[in-house]
């Protein structure tokens, strides 16, 4: 009830306006006792994935704190684990705005952010004064600017950065709204990259004594042949994750309803069953080689349930969280507890 009286004022407000306000005020209030108390109410339900032990399968995905200005905050809410980002090497101020729309009837967003971010250095500089001390996803992506030919480089610079601070790296190759990386996905491109990250990670194993597990989100708009090449290749190159999926370009379930013609990829409830589907076909290639973290369109427990049904170790939450608050992170808890 409180969670919907807060959210009915916030959805008052321009989408990202609100979404600033929202976390300054997590981040004022969650991050001593009070906050303490809050993530004490969620039931731990430990899981193992990737070599690591996640305080239990409900994960924050990429996206919400780009900059891990608010992973204090966020931290206590109760999350299993949490995802910040997406970064690039150099800052970058994204999209013009407006870029962020609600479709409430759906429950969905339509957003075109185009990796707004404060550049890698400065995410460094914000984990190194974190509280925060569960599992801590890292994604990264390629600058705006960066040609497609150099992009691994991109990934490469921020992995190196990242590295010592990360539990986990997910490479970001599925954004729509940054031009032409979704072709990262296929063909030479995609072996050239992770050839070069599993190259790079061995490298800094060495370096730092400690092996951090690289996982890649892709987009739920590959045809059925491409997600079967795609997970073929992450098995050749031993990639330690994959997280499914991304936005969508798709406009089902939202055709006809304010904002449904912007540009930019559509989360939520819209996105359930497709994300579902991509990660049953993920979960019969992969034949539980590499584990599957799922995310997109997770509203409730039973929302989550059919992920890890599907073939899922983890789930991650972006617009549920928004629509149906932190209550949403304890009832799946307990609902993949049991």
């Amino acid at each position: 009830m409180l969670y919907a009286t807060l959210r009915s004022a916030l959805f008052k407000l321009d989408a990202e306006h609100a979404h600033r306000i929202a976390l300054n005020t997590l981040q004022t209030t969650l991050r001593g006792a009070l906050g303490r108390y809050v993530r004490q109410r969620v039931p731990d339900n430990p899981v193992e994935v990737m070599g690591l032990t996640f305080r239990n399968p409900v994960g924050l995905a990429a996206g919400l704190d780009k900059d891990a200005d608010y992973l204090d905050g966020l931290g206590n809410l109760g999350f299993g684990f949490i995802e910040v980002g997406t970064v690039t090497p150099r800052p970058q101020p994204g999209n013009p705005k407006p870029r962020l729309f609600r479709l409430p009837e759906q429950s969905a967003l339509i957003n075109r952010m185009g990796f707004n971010n404060a550049g890698v250095d400065h995410l460094v500089s914000r984990i190194q004064q974190r509280r925060y001390d569960g599992v801590l996803g890292i994604n990264i992506g390629k600058n705006r600017d960066t040609p497609l030919a150099s992009a691994t480089s991109d990934y490469l610079h921020c992995l190196e950065k990242v590295y010592p601070y990360a539990d986990y790296v997910t490479v970001n190759i599925s954004s729509p709204n940054t031009p032409g990386l979704r072709d990262l996905q296929h063909g030479e491109m995609l072996e050239e990259l992770f050839r070069a990250l599993k190259l790079k990670q061995t490298e800094l194993a060495d370096m730092h004594g400690s092996y951090v597990p690289i996982a890649v989100k892709i987009a739920p708009d590959m045809s059925p042949e491409e997600l079967d090449a795609f997970a073929l290749s992450v098995i050749e190159h031993k990639i330690d994750a994959v997280i499914a999926t991304n936005t969508t370009n798709a406009r089902d379930g939202v055709s006809g309803l304010r904002h449904a013609d912007e540009q930019g990829g559509l989360s939520g409830a819209p996105l359930t069953r497709t994300s579902t589907l991509v990660i049953n076909q993920l979960g019969t290639t992969l034949a539980g080689n590499v584990p599957i973290i799922a995310v997109g369109g997770i509203l409730s427990a039973a929302d989550a349930q059919a992920k890890i049904d599907a073939g899922a170790s983890l789930v991650q939450l972006y617009t549920g969280f928004i629509y149906q608050g932190p209550g949403l992170i304890r009832e799946i808890a307990q609902q993949l507890h049991g």
